[in-house]
């Protein structure tokens, strides 16, 4: 019993780590769209395509992996991809030219979609019961972390070494994570859906008519758009003459984002206790109070507080997501995660253009009310999801394609 707990444990923590570094290859942009417009003579707009570029793709990506991984299974996507993304990721170490840059970040997303979705889905599928949902809340810290860690890791190296150094030392760390993966996550040697890859993909397709699906799908929309948008706004805002911090005093707001990260591996044990019912809304409650604050916060102590208080309840909303997605949609898991996978991170690259907009036409406070107002309506939308049982519709309908 010792060992089966060692060997999950070790599983959880490399698909935790996995996670963590991979994700993170979407945010390292987000403080360095300064460096960008001066080096390569751009706008800010156009820097900015740096990181949707990798997120847009990645979100495309989400949309591939999911059918194909149903039919011949998880671990040869996590490895492959990984192994993929070291190379890729070296690569644009050495560009100097911008198209360039954009060109290989959109390749390093659509390699790198293959990660986190089948991750969750690996998990549910290699996990005893009463260890998924904590191994899912590890997963999504991991991931969630990586908004911050992405950011503060791209600002010390840059500013130690210069941006290329940036993604030559993640390509160092891709090749030692999947060596971890290839050799310490076990094969999951499990029945795999019949007939072809194309049906898997008519299985995405029966999804929409999943209505608690889509309810879904459309908070899930609002994260990470509320995520990356708060970040690349509070980025701006910590360097206007209002607070004028340095470069280095705003990595250290940004680091303290993962005190409400950590939260996301307890939030099994906290939905056992309130049910996830309680446990989702209330999480959506707690995200928009804290970005609300935000643009009522007058001095660094409550913006920070306000900061942490957003991300804890983004962190504990994506496990209890992921689960009822796991349970809505019957034998179309693979496909299920992976396209609220391609929702997530649509929502990311929509979330540097919506703050640029923002603070185009209006304060930085009114821009992180505007995009607690997207938070709000995803609670609204959360009152009419049913998150007892209620898999019978999503289920019925995988059968049809069976």
């Amino acid at each position: 019993m010792k060992n089966n707990n060692n060997k999950y444990s070790i599983m959880t923590l490399i698909l935790l780590w996995s996670g963590l570094v991979i994700i993170s290859s979407m945010y390292v942009t987000i403080p360095l769209t300064t460096v960008f417009t001066d080096t390569f003579h751009v706008t800010a707009n156009q820097a900015a395509w740096i990181g949707s570029s990798f997120s847009l793709c990645y979100a495309i990506g989400c949309l591939l992996y999911g059918p194909f991984s149903d039919k011949y299974g998880r671990k040869i996507f996590l490895a492959s991809s990984i192994s993929a993304l070291a190379i890729v990721s070296f690569i644009i170490g050495f560009i100097d030219h911008f198209s360039g840059l954009v060109m290989f970040r959109a390749f390093e997303g659509l390699i790198a979609a293959a990660f986190a979705p089948i991750s969750f889905v690996y998990a549910a599928e290699m996990f005893p019961p009463e260890k998924r949902l904590t191994a899912v809340g590890f997963i999504s810290s991991g991931l969630l972390m990586a908004s911050v860690v992405g950011q503060v890791f791209s600002g010390a190296v840059n500013h130690a070494f210069g941006w290329h150094a940036i993604f030559t030392i993640l390509g160092a760390v891709y090749l030692v994570s999947s060596l971890l993966v290839i050799f310490f996550l076990p094969k999951d040697d499990l029945p795999r859906a019949k007939g072809s890859v194309y049906a898997q993909f008519k299985q995405t397709k029966l999804l929409f008519w999943n209505r608690q699906l889509m309810m879904i799908y459309i908070i899930t929309f609002t994260l990470l758009l509320s995520l990356v948008g708060m970040y690349s706004v509070l980025g701006n805002y910590l360097t206007s003459p209002e607070w004028g911090l340095s470069a280095q005093q705003i990595l250290w707001v940004r680091a303290f984002g993962i005190i409400g990260m950590l939260l996301s591996p307890f939030a099994g044990r906290i939905a056992g206790k309130l049910g996830n019912g309680l446990m989702f809304r209330g999480s959506l409650v707690l995200s928009v109070a804290g970005l609300a604050g935000l643009g009522f916060s007058h001095n660094l102590p409550m913006l920070i507080v306000t900061t942490v208080l957003f991300v804890a309840g983004i962190a504990l909303i994506t496990p209890i997501s992921i689960t009822l997605i796991n349970q809505l949609a019957g034998a179309a898991k693979g496909s299920a995660i992976s396209f609220n996978a391609f929702i997530l991170f649509l929502g990311a690259s929509t979330g540097p253009s919506a703050a640029l907009y923002l603070i185009s036409r209006v304060s930085y406070q009114s821009a992180f009310e505007w995009l607690s107002l997207f938070m709000a309506a995803g609670f609204v939308i959360s009152l009419f999801i049913k998150t007892s049982p209620g898999q019978t519709e999503a289920m019925s309908s995988v059968k049809q394609v069976s």
